[in-house]
């Protein structure tokens, strides 16, 4: 994948979050390495959400992966404490922030299987 590729793929994956109820300020540096590299950013701010691909110099919290990795944890297939757990993530900063944007990612994992049942009961 390029860059424009692992951007777009990563900021499909956060818009389908809702944020409505995030009232802090999160701004998440994400440095890409290896095949695609590059940077960008995530940031919630009073419950909207921009996902930009541009560098956040004022950043919380900068998350460092590979593209494969990194797309793992937006999609919700790789939890990101196991990610750096074993190495496959670098975290600069507040990993408290981290863990923010963790919560924000599982979120929509949590609401996909709730629907899941859903739509199992009344079939």
């Amino acid at each position: 994948m390029n860059y424009e590729e692992i951007f777009q793929t990563a900021k499909a994956e956060f818009l389908k979050r809702d944020v409505t109820n995030f009232k802090q300020h999160l701004a998440v540096q994400i440095d890409i390495i290896g095949e695609g590299e590059g940077a960008f950013y995530v940031e919630l701010k009073e419950g909207t959400l921009s996902v930009e691909p541009y560098e956040y110099y004022d950043h919380h919290v900068k998350l460092i992966a590979t593209a494969e990795d990194f797309l793992k944890i937006t999609d919700g297939s790789l939890n990101a404490v196991a990610a750096y757990t074993c190495g496959k993530l670098k975290i600069e900063g507040d990993l408290g922030k981290a863990l923010e944007l963790q919560q924000i990612i599982e979120s929509v994992k949590k609401k996909e299987k709730k629907t899941a049942k859903r739509t199992k009961r009344s079939a």
